[in-house]
């Protein structure tokens, strides 16, 4: 972490306070960042320090700050206003992942902010150059992509249109530590950036296996969960690969990687949960049955273990057996 850097004197910006807008926005209030942030439409307003205020007692319940709430809401701007983004250093557009809505909102955001501000998206789909197009200054923007619940967990892609100064992207990798961040920064822009890429593979060889009767939607996510979700809050892909043993992936592989789906189609699967109006549980309808209830407390149980698992992860950070080899070398 550069220490260096002093949250409290970088004024950030967020616009769009849907559910991201306001995790983002109480990353950015824990920690320690003075925030504007911008109602893309009437109904976050209503909603966002609402939203925002549940996040920050949440965070205090947890010990993730230590100061109640409204010790950091009074870094806080809620408004309508972009005018009011004068004077930001960073600015996270969060809007809907619609590039004319998008235009729209960077126009409104550089006819403020100084030339040497960043301007950053937090889309998931886009592609960074492809959004550059639409900017005055693209070597100021870059993509920020977060996970939900942004203010807990250590998720963030940094990403590098073809336009985009490296420098910035560094800049942004530093002060993201300050966030309570393991980022990563991808250095060259490519639809769907890292995790993206990683995951919707799963997502698509998942599908397929339920679509052809290899197994149902309870035993993939059983196997899931009890496989892939066991290790992966301490180790990615390749370390994992070398805990493991290299070569026996190697076998595997040549084996394997010839059966797998490779289809460019949405699948149908989803495509009817989707025309059927489904979202999950915001709805209670999507690949599993609920009941209200039952949404509502998936919802809540998430939000537990958003927090719980991020206490354990904490226990391991991606230097660990540097630090303890730190250890035990002073000894």
């Amino acid at each position: 972490m550069n220490k260096k850097i002093k949250t409290s004197e970088i004024k950030t910006g967020v616009v769009g306070l849907g559910l991201m807008g306001c995790s983002i926005t109480t990353c950015f209030l824990m920690a320690g960042h003075p925030v504007i942030a911008v109602a893309g439409i009437p109904a976050d307003m209503l909603l966002a320090k609402k939203r925002i205020t549940a996040h920050l007692k949440r965070s205090q319940k947890e010990k993730l700050i230590q100061h109640p709430p409204s010790h950091y809401l009074r870094n806080l701007t809620l408004t309508e206003d972009y005018a009011e983004l004068k004077g930001c250093r960073l600015v996270v557009e969060c809007t809907l992942e619609n590039i004319e809505i998008k235009k729209q909102v960077y126009h409104k955001i550089e006819s403020v902010i100084d030339r040497k501000a960043l301007m950053t998206s937090n889309t998931s789909a886009i592609p960074i150059s492809l959004l550059q197009e639409h900017v005055l200054y693209p070597e100021r923007f870059l993509g920020l992509h977060w996970a939900e619940p942004s203010h807990t967990t250590r998720f963030l892609e940094i990403i590098c249109g073809k336009k985009t100064n490296i420098k910035n992207g560094e800049f942004l990798y530093d002060l993201s530590h300050h966030w309570g961040k393991e980022p990563t920064l991808v250095r060259k822009d490519i639809r769907g950036f890292i995790t993206n890429r990683l995951m919707y593979a799963m997502y698509r060889e998942a599908i397929y296996l339920v679509e052809n009767g290899y197994a149902t939607v309870e035993d993939v996510d059983r196997a899931c969960r009890n496989n892939a979700g066991y290790w992966m809050t301490l180790v990615g892909v390749f370390r994992w690969m070398d805990l493991t043993g290299v070569p026996a992936y190697h076998t595997v592989m040549k084996d394997l990687f010839p059966t797998l789906n490779n289809s460019t189609a949405v699948p149908q699967l989803i495509d009817d949960i989707v025309k059927k109006g489904g979202r999950g549980v915001a709805n209670a309808h999507g690949f599993h049955s609920y009941t209200p209830e039952e949404a509502r407390l998936w919802e809540e149980t998430f939000t537990a273990f958003s927090y719980e698992i991020r206490k354990l992860a904490l226990k391991y950070p991606e230097d660990v057996v540097k630090r303890k080899l730190k250890v035990k070398r002073k000894k």
